[in-house]
């Protein structure tokens, strides 16, 4: 099960949902801090800190991830102290702020060089991307987001320049909507309710979009854009599925909706995407029918 607890942070890239929920998976206690003795609430919260850093934000304040994570300012002082002395966080004394460390880029290295899917399906990846000139990518869920551990492009000057790292939305993208068709019934209804928690008055749209795309895998083996992140991509997306929910991920295909038309998408960049995900599913000696 998925540990993720923790206290709330908000969604900045995320045009319909409010904010990213304690993400715990069914089993764990959302309570986490007031009824689990082995949580331990100060590490929660430094992870935090390492949390309100985004892409293209090198330098922060005390006073900015206060207001991002909700936690009073003499706490958030003590934590990037505490972080600082851990080489996670460093200061800069000419900026006043504080910016990522290097341990924390070894973290993620660490993770991206254990995932054995990169390697295999890179080619195939890589090959789809020439193909449709488009850009392919493999993502992993972090609480309400799919996160790109993986990402191919064709040699077209136009298509999207998304790496690894990159952050999308879980429930109003084709990758996200491929990662809940790929999770058991229990798990798919505890992230769907914790959508609707914040996705407010977008509910009704988002939950419908969602449906269809569940309804689109069973037809066809893939799930497509509808528009609601972005108008102005198209993409399609399938999950690469494992008895282990943990390394359970998403595939997509996708660029700039001008060049990528619905017809395109269900009857060639779908099926092709599909067969590209079920050959890595063999490769790694987990397919399931």
């Amino acid at each position: 099960m998925d540990p993720i607890q923790s206290l709330e942070h908000p969604l900045q890239d995320q045009p319909h949902v409010a904010a990213d929920p304690v993400c715990a998976m069914p089993g764990d206690d959302d309570d986490a801090g007031g009824k689990d003795r082995q949580f331990v609430t100060a590490l929660a919260r430094g992870l935090e800190i390492l949390r309100c850093f985004r892409p293209g934000e090198a330098y922060l304040t005390n006073s900015e991830m206060a207001k991002r994570t909700g936690m009073p300012k003499p706490t958030i002082s003590r934590l990037t102290y505490t972080l600082t002395k851990l080489g996670y966080l460093t200061f800069s004394p000419d900026q006043g702020r504080y910016q990522l460390g290097a341990p924390v880029l070894a973290l993620g290295y660490t993770l991206l060089a254990n995932l054995d899917v990169r390697k295999l399906a890179r080619p195939a990846m890589q090959e789809l991307a020439e193909y449709a000139q488009c850009s392919v990518a493999i993502g992993i869920r972090d609480r309400l987001h799919m996160v790109y551990v993986e990402a191919c492009r064709g040699s077209a000057a136009v298509t999207l320049r998304r790496d690894a790292g990159s952050r999308i939305p879980l429930a109003t993208t084709a990758m996200g909507k491929a990662y809940l068709c790929g999770l058991p019934q229990t798990d798919r209804d505890f992230l769907m309710d914790h959508i609707r928690l914040t996705a407010d008055s977008h509910w009704p749209k988002i939950k419908t979009d969602i449906e269809q795309g569940f309804k689109d895998y069973q037809d066809r083996g893939f799930v497509l854009s509808s528009g609601l992140w972005d108008a102005n991509i198209s993409a399609v997306g399938v999950p690469l599925i494992d008895p282990d929910i943990a390394k359970t991920m998403a595939f997509n295909c996708g660029g700039p909706a001008f060049l990528l038309p619905q017809e395109k998408l269900v009857e060639d960049l779908g099926p092709r995407l599909v067969q590209l995900v079920r050959n890595v599913e063999m490769s790694m000696g987990r397919h399931i029918s």
